[in-house]
């Protein structure tokens, strides 16, 4: 998607060095099958010097996503980011703030949390990527096309019981929330972008979504790519088509 890319180039040379700190919260490539594929992608090189380019301007952190949580220690050198834990808690501006993917928080879906839970063992993540290269992109594709298939039968078949099971769950959220002493959460993960003042029983908290972005809109769906930005003033949803 060119134009994704190149608004997201652009954002890294002139909106991000404007701020003390950047952080991306996973999903950053639809894939990652391991360090070493960078040298072969002209499209992933490009992508490093842009953000090693802003990482020595600005901070810049980094939490893995579940479509690239095999980013490594080599390219998070190479792009002088700082990896965070999933979920982290920082201050920002003088407020707590709870940094998540957002994948984990999905627990209405049973079967993606027993996947998740196997797919994040160190153990099975070394064999996988002691995979010849070729081996591993195609179990990657596969992964991808029997997930987008299982999407569009799900939503063909109940279009509300797929909603439930993409979307995050309040009793989640609280438990986290609850867990790290916070009341603001901001994730990513569900393609579903608001602000929510949300409760369980006498436990409240904010929650801010992050937008995936989308420019060439194959789908026929409106462009979008938007950050949040967080100031004295607090949080604030960013229309990065148009600024």
């Amino acid at each position: 998607m060119p134009l994704t890319a190149q608004r997201f180039f652009d954002f890294c040379e002139k909106d991000a060095p404007q701020v003390e700190a950047v952080f991306i919260l996973g999903d950053l490539f639809e894939y990652w099958v391991g360090d070493d594929t960078s040298a072969q992608s002209p499209f992933q090189l490009e992508v490093k010097r842009a953000l090693a380019q802003l990482s020595s301007k600005t901070k810049t952190y980094y939490l893995h996503g579940n479509r690239d949580f095999l980013i490594g220690p080599s390219f998070l050198k190479k792009t002088g980011m700082t990896k965070l834990t999933d979920p982290s808690l920082v201050e920002l501006a003088g407020q707590q703030y709870l940094l998540a993917h957002g994948d984990a928080l999905c627990t209405a879906d049973v079967g993606y949390q027993i996947f998740r839970s196997w797919v994040r063992k160190p153990w099975l993540q070394k064999i996988f990527l002691s995979l010849p290269l070729t081996w591993r992109r195609s179990i990657a594709n596969h992964l991808r096309s029997n997930s987008h298939i299982k999407y569009q039968s799900n939503a063909r078949a109940s279009y509300s019981e797929n909603q439930r099971k993409t979307n995050v769950t309040l009793e989640a959220c609280a438990a986290t929330m609850r867990s790290h002493s916070s009341s603001r959460l901001i994730h990513g993960h569900t393609h579903l972008p608001a602000h929510h003042q949300e409760q369980l029983g006498n436990q409240a908290w904010q929650r801010w979504v992050l937008s995936d972005w989308d420019l060439d809109h194959p789908d026929g769906a409106r462009p979008r790519a938007s950050a949040l930005l967080i100031n004295e003033q607090g949080a604030h949803s960013i229309d990065l088509i148009k600024a």
